[in-house]
């Protein structure tokens, strides 16, 4: 379980449970029972109990069975000319009557195979107007709960003084999802389970493409705008009828969550604090004012934040951004005790020293964060400049301008200073975002949210900049392709991957960080040495360090190599070989060329000359930085112009492919893609362009009356 989500925490405390199943979960489409969905519900209590749980369930489908039974007896026992004749309805009471003795005898049979006992207890609404029937019902299912038995409630529609079972909805409960929500309050149940043949409460019908799987509903949100579609196919009210019981329950005390009973495990997984389904608690009230449980809301918050934001003047953003820097020193020692203790958990939970070595924010980083936000402050103002102004006709002025994208999803793992970058380009270039840091450094991210976000004027709204808290907020994110414009993940191939896989937002990221640096026969030695170990020890969890190191063959005869191999390993450098490097330095063999340590550890291999080698790149590498180190002009312009990759170099480390130092005042991540931004991606990288036309009355009328100039403009007017 997430810890960071308060919706999910009373899970906790979930000593006993009421679960209620639906007629359209135990029923298949032709009415008779959904054997696979019951025996899976039967494998969940079992589960449940042998934890320790204490279950009761409440089940309906006993008069859809009857019916499905009777109807069949009433077929075999009628003549042709009975069949012509016009098909009444049957009683619901006999059907009840019947059914329940047949889904009875099924729950009897599911539950001894796997060495369960049940127990049938049938009530009526007016029994509840009894004290001593009350008193009498706590004291049997304490006894049975006591006995390991798992009691099983239906109302005993058979002989209820109702009109019938389907009609009537007065009285203390009205149908068993009304009495699961009576029994859950009279047995001091701790959690109620209404299983649905839907995932949930939705915004509207669950067969609307628009509609939305509402997480956590908030009586005071969610009342009165929900549109429920039609009711169950079977059973009494459907979606409705759960949704005023568990309302009725939740303001009782008793959490409530709604969910598919199609599903796998998903009464497990709500015990396990995942997020499924609906929930329904008196508290989620404070939750909403979080706003962390509302992926939409969110975004369109941060999205109408960052229209207010663009408003401002060029130094009303920029004195944002001092602010910002300001509080960060000023919140240095909170700041960095709240990684301390990141840093720290991270330790104890066995994490890699290469993630932990990402976490730790060093000395001076607070120092370093706050200078490279000034420097944002300080730079050209990036949005609304004029790229391109054109004459089209006469009187008519048409201009290119820079702009906003609108509302960035930035998803990081480890690196909390990546949140302070982010969140300063967010301001700087007028976007509004949604921040997901990783787990382990929900501390340091929560404090830095919270001082970032404080510097944010209420003209504008701290909304602008959202921090997600819970990772199953990440799938309704990125389902919202209307409202957030672009999705930038940071982080592990396998998170990037992930990312580009599951939604339609563009994406803008790299998926590997394997660098190379070749050393080329003119290359001078001793600047080699200087470089590569720069390239891999610098900083070797970083997505621009050294992963491949390519040697030029000559250098392997005249010894060249032999001195930079040495210092690498002094360095702790751990060496693994391609074929050739493997059997000349006796180093271990490579697994795979296509290969990112973060650590470290790097690739050694021999090549021919400088086509070899870009070969090798182009073939195994990432498109992220390559370098090449050789005194020869000719052979460095052939590797720059050839090398096709975000970042080539030139005699430098490849580590200076960075936002900051290139001169951007920070970076949201370093692109791979060949689309929009390449490389290190800052301001420029989050802007688009728009079109503005400034005209005095003209129109088209099929091109009859105007003449087209299309004379390029100096940009200032």
């Amino acid at each position: 379980m997430d810890s960071a989500d308060p919706a999910r925490a009373f899970v906790k405390d979930v000593k006993r449970i009421i679960i209620k199943v639906g007629t359209a979960v135990v029923t298949r489409g032709d009415g008779r029972l959904a054997l696979g969905r019951m025996g899976s519900l039967c494998e969940q209590i079992r589960e449940l109990t042998s934890q320790g749980f204490e279950v009761i369930l409440v089940t309906s489908g006993a008069v859809g069975v009857g019916r499905q039974r009777l109807r069949y007896r009433k077929l075999i026992n009628s003549s042709f000319a009975d069949l012509q004749k016009p098909q009444g309805d049957l009683d619901g009471k006999a059907c009840a009557a019947v059914g329940q003795n047949g889904l009875m005898a099924l729950y009897d049979t599911l539950f001894s195979q796997l060495d369960v006992t049940s127990a049938q207890l049938m009530v009526t609404d007016n029994d509840f107007r009894d004290p001593d029937f009350r008193r009498q019902l706590n004291e049997t299912v304490n006894s049975l709960l006591c006995l390991k038995v798992v009691p099983i409630f239906n109302e005993n529609d058979a002989i209820s003084t109702r009109k019938a079972p389907y009609e009537d909805s007065s009285g203390i409960f009205w149908d068993n999802d009304s009495l699961a929500a009576l029994l859950a309050m009279e047995l001091k149940a701790d959690l109620l389970v209404l299983l649905s043949d839907v995932e949930g409460l939705y915004t509207g019908p669950p067969s609307d493409p628009q509609s939305e799987l509402i997480h956590t509903y908030v009586k005071e949100k969610h009342e009165g705008l929900i549109t429920f579609g039609d009711k169950s196919r079977v059973g009494r009210g459907g979606m409705t009828a759960k949704v005023k019981a568990a309302v009725y329950a939740a303001y009782a005390g008793i959490p409530v969550v709604i969910t598919s009973g199609f599903a796998n495990n998903n009464i497990i997984k709500a015990l396990d604090g995942q997020r499924v389904g609906t929930l329904f608690h008196r508290e989620a009230i404070k939750w909403a004012s979080i706003g962390d449980f509302d992926a939409r809301e969110m975004a369109v918050s941060a999205r109408e934040c960052a229209r207010r934001l663009q408003t401002l003047s060029s130094q009303e953003r920029s004195k944002i951004l001092l602010d910002i820097a300001d509080a960060l020193e000023a919140k240095e020692e909170e700041i960095l005790a709240e990684n301390e203790a990141d840093v720290a958990a991270a330790q104890q939970s066995g994490y890699e020293n290469s993630l932990i070595s990402r976490l730790a924010m060093k000395p001076g980083k607070i120092s370093s964060l706050a200078n490279s936000v000034r420097v944002l402050a300080n730079m050209d103002e990036p949005v609304g400049r004029i790229l391109k102004r054109t004459e089209l006709a006469d009187g008519i002025i048409l201009e290119k301008t820079s702009s906003p994208l609108g509302v960035l999803l930035i998803i990081f793992e480890s690196r909390p200073d990546a949140l302070v970058q982010i969140a300063s380009l967010a301001v700087r270039s007028g976007n509004g975002l949604l921040l997901k840091g990783g787990k382990e450094a929900k501390r340091s991210n929560a404090i830095l949210h919270k001082v970032i976000t404080s510097s944010i004027p209420p003209t504008v709204g701290e909304r602008l900049i959202g921090l997600v808290t819970s990772r199953e907020e990440i799938p309704e994110l990125l389902k919202l392709d209307d409202v957030i414009d672009l999705v930038i993940p940071r982080g592990s191939n396998k998170l990037v991957s992930q990312i580009k896989a599951a939604t339609k937002i563009p994406v803008l990221g790299h998926a590997d960080g394997i660098c190379h640096v070749f050393i080329d026969k003119s290359a001078d030695l001793d600047m080699a040495k200087r470089i590569v170990l720069d390239a891999k020890t610098d900083y070797p969890a970083a997505c621009n360090a050294m992963e491949t190191l390519l040697v030029h063959e000559d250098l392997v005869q005249t010894g060249g190599l032999n001195d930079l191999i040495l210092e690498l390993q002094v360095k702790g450098v751990s060496l693994f070989g391609g074929p050739k490097a493997s059997s000349v330095l006796s180093i271990p063999e490579a697994n795979s060329f296509h290969h990112e340590y973060g650590a470290l550890a790097c690739t050694v291999e021999i090549v021919e000359d400088v086509n070899t080698a870009i070969e090798h790149i182009h073939r195994h590498g990432s498109a992220h930085t390559d370098s090449i180190i050789t005194e020869d002009k000719e052979v460095a312009e052939l590797f720059l112009r050839q090398v096709d990759s975000a970042a080539v170099l030139h005699n430098a480390s490849t580590r200076f492919s960075d936002g900051f130092r290139f001169g951007l005042g920070a970076e949201v991540g370093i692109s791979t893609s060949r689309i929009h931004a390449r490389g290190p991606v800052g301001v420029e990288g989050l802007l688009t362009t728009r079109w503005l036309a400034r005209g005095s009355g003209q129109v088209v009328d099929g091109d009859k009356e105007i003449v087209y100039t299309h004379r390029d403009l100096n940009l200032e007017a």
